[in-house]
């Protein structure tokens, strides 16, 4: 049940998964690699143009990813017809696990307090004629677990 309205977000462009950290040896450091960053800095960018200025939810929400893949210009043309009728997955990089985790994570302090409060988080890749993201998020009707007084 929704608490709220719908908030729609579209990132056009090839979608980035969240690179795992790197480390360099001789000093100790870890740090994001710079593609990792870059688009998760998009993806914040375009969260603060659809939040255009709206409170953080601070309610349990709910989240859809849909990915766009392109197929690949290299694939014979069965191939190419065979990922735009849907007979063919998308099952190519970046992993779907990935792709909620920078989502996730750029949303933080952005559209929502934090990302615990996401209770249902659904993440679908399908081949597109363009590339993108669109991530649609619904606050419901319940209060965290967390909650210090009673939500009406």
């Amino acid at each position: 049940m929704m608490g709220g309205a719908v908030l729609s977000i579209r990132l056009d462009g090839p979608v980035v998964g969240k690179g795992r950290p790197r480390f360099v040896r001789a000093t100790g450091r870890t740090y994001t690699p710079a593609a990792t960053e870059h688009y998760e800095g998009a993806l914040r960018l375009a969260a603060q143009s659809a939040m255009a200025g709206r409170a953080l939810i601070e309610r349990p929400c709910s989240v859809e990813v849909h990915v766009d893949m392109i197929a690949t210009e290299g694939w014979p043309a069965w191939k190419r017809a065979g990922a735009a009728s849907g007979t063919i997955a998308a099952t190519g990089k970046p992993d779907i696990d990935n792709i909620a985790k920078i989502v996730m994570d750029a949303f933080n302090k952005v559209v929502w307090l934090d990302d615990s409060l996401v209770t249902d988080l659904r993440v679908s890749k399908a081949f597109a004629d363009r590339p993108g993201l669109t991530i649609y998020v619904l606050p419901l009707d319940a209060a965290p677990a967390n909650a210090k007084r009673r939500y009406a």
